[in-house]
C-alpha cells in the first residue's frame, strides 16, 4: 500500500474530528463546561462546579443554564445574597418571602427544573399562624375616636408561580398570592387580600428586562373594595458577583368602585430605583432603593393630586443553613396640591393649607427551617402614618409566628 495514499484517505477523518471538538470560548464548550460543572454539584464539589460555571459563562455569556448553575453553586457554597444576585440575573417572582434563605430555595427549585430539562419550572406554599395587633394611641384617636384595638389574629397565606422557558432564553411568569386575617373582634373588619402578576423576562448577558402587568384586589371593610391593575418594567444590571442594580417604571391605577372610599381613587405613575450588595462573602445583604411618584386624583379627591417620593433599606444576614434574619427601613412623603380646612378643633381661625403626609414602616423577622420544606417566621411590623390632618394621623404596632410549608 502505498503510505502516502493511506495518509491521505485518513485527512478526512481527522479533519472531521478536530472540526467537531469544542472550541475555546464556543457555546460548545459552554455546554461541555455545563455538563460537568452539574456532576461536581452532584458530588458536592460546589467550589469547582462554580468555578466550571464562570468558564461556561465566559465561553458563552447568554448561557442561561450556566447563569442558573452559578446562582446553585454560590448557594451550595452557603453565599446567599451572591446566588440572589445571579438568580435575579435570569428570574423575577414577586410576592417571595422576604429573608435570603426562602427566596434562594424558590430560585433553587425552579433553577433545578430547568437543568433537568423542564419547560415549565413552578413552585407554591402555604402558611398559617397567629398574630396580636395594637393601635397605639395618636392625635386620631385622641380626638375622632380612632382604632385603639388590642385584637389577636389568625392569619393566613396560599400562593405560588409558574415560570416557562422558551426557546428564545426568554421566560413567561407569573404569581399569585392571597392573604386573609380573622380578626377576634367583631367590630373589627377581616382582611383580604388578593395579588397577582404576569410577565416577559428577557435576559441579555449579565443584565435582564422585564415587562409585565399587576395588580391587587383588598378587601376594605363595609363590603367596599379597593382595585389596583398596571403595567411595569424593569432593568436589572449586575455590575459584579456583589451588586446590581435595578430600574423601574410602572403606570398603575387604583379604583374603589362603590361606597365611601370611591374619591381616593387615582392614577399612578412611578419610578424606581434599586442597589442590591452582597458583603461577608456572600451571608449578607444590603439593599438601598429610592422611588418617585405621581398621583392624579379621578374623583374630586378633596386633597387634589399628590407628589409621592420615598426611600427604603433592607438588610438580610443568614446564620446558617437553616437560620437567617431580616430587617426592612421604609419612608414615604406625600404631598397634595389643593388646600383644604384642617378638621382639628384647635385651629382658630381656620386656615387653608395643603395636607402633607409622612409614612413610615420598620418591619423584622426571622425564618428558622426546622424539616425539609418547613420554615417558622416570627415578624413584627411598626407602621406610623404622620400628617398634618389630624384624622390621618395612625400608628400600630404588630407581631405573629407562622409556619409556613413550600412545594
Amino acid at each position: 500500500m502505498n503510505p502516502l495514499r493511506s495518509r491521505t484517505a485518513r485527512f478526512p477523518l481527522l479533519l472531521a474530528t478536530l472540526l467537531s471538538m469544542p472550541v475555546p470560548g464556543t457555546a460548545a464548550t459552554a455546554v461541555a463546561d455545563i455538563a460537568g460543572a452539574e456532576q461536581l454539584l452532584a458530588s458536592g464539589d460546589a467550589a469547582g462546579a462554580k468555578a466550571a460555571f464562570e468558564q461556561a459563562l465566559a465561553a458563552d455569556p447568554d448561557s442561561i443554564a450556566a447563569r442558573l448553575g452559578l446562582a446553585r453553586a454560590y448557594q451550595a457554597l452557603g453565599e446567599h445574597a451572591r446566588a440572589r444576585i445571579e438568580y435575579e440575573t435570569v428570574l423575577d417572582f414577586d410576592n417571595l418571602p422576604p429573608d435570603l434563605l426562602g427566596q434562594d430555595a424558590i430560585y433553587a427549585d425552579v433553577a433545578e427544573d430547568f437543568a433537568q430539562g423542564r419547560r415549565t419550572q413552578g413552585f407554591g406554599y402555604a402558611e398559617t399562624g397567629l398574630g396580636y395587633y395594637r393601635g397605639i394611641s395618636t392625635s386620631a384617636s385622641d380626638e375622632f375616636g380612632g382604632d385603639e384595638a388590642r385584637d389577636p389574629f389568625w392569619l393566613a397565606r396560599v400562593g405560588g408561580g409558574l415560570n416557562r422557558s422558551l426557546d428564545s432564553g426568554s421566560s413567561l411568569s407569573g404569581t399569585l398570592d392571597y392573604r386573609f386575617r380573622y380578626y377576634d373582634e367583631s367590630e373589627r373588619r377581616n382582611d383580604s387580600d388578593l395579588r397577582w402578576n404576569g410577565a416577559y423576562n428577557r435576559p441579555l448577558g449579565e443584565n435582564r428586562w422585564r415587562m409585565g402587568v399587576r395588580g391587587r384586589v383588598s378587601y376594605r371593610g363595609s363590603a367596599d373594595y379597593r382595585n389596583d391593575y398596571g403595567v411595569f418594567s424593569d432593568y436589572r444590571v449586575r455590575l459584579d458577583p456583589d451588586n446590581q442594580l435595578t430600574f423601574g417604571a410602572e403606570l398603575r391605577t387604583r379604583r374603589y368602585p362603590t361606597g365611601r372610599l370611591r374619591v381616593r381613587s387615582r392614577d399612578i405613575g412611578e419610578l424606581t430605583a434599586n442597589w442590591s450588595h452582597a458583603f461577608a462573602d456572600g451571608r449578607g445583604s444590603f439593599r438601598l432603593g429610592a422611588n418617585l411618584a405621581r398621583q392624579w386624583a379621578t374623583q374630586d379627591r378633596p386633597d387634589g393630586d399628590a407628589t409621592v417620593y420615598g426611600a427604603e433599606a433592607e438588610f438580610g444576614w443568614v446564620f446558617s443553613d437553616t437560620l437567617d434574619g431580616f430587617v426592612l427601613l421604609w419612608w414615604n412623603h406625600e404631598g397634595f396640591s389643593d388646600e383644604i380646612h384642617d378638621a382639628s378643633p384647635d385651629l382658630d381661625p381656620v386656615v387653608p393649607f395643603a395636607r402633607s403626609d409622612e409614612l413610615y414602616e420598620i418591619v423584622g423577622g426571622m425564618s428558622w427551617t426546622f424539616a425539609p420544606d418547613w420554615t417558622l417566621r416570627p415578624e413584627v411590623v411598626w407602621l406610623r402614618d404622620q400628617s398634618d390632618v389630624a384624622a390621618q394621623n395612625y400608628s400600630s404596632i404588630e407581631g405573629w409566628l407562622s409556619v409556613r410549608r413550600s412545594f
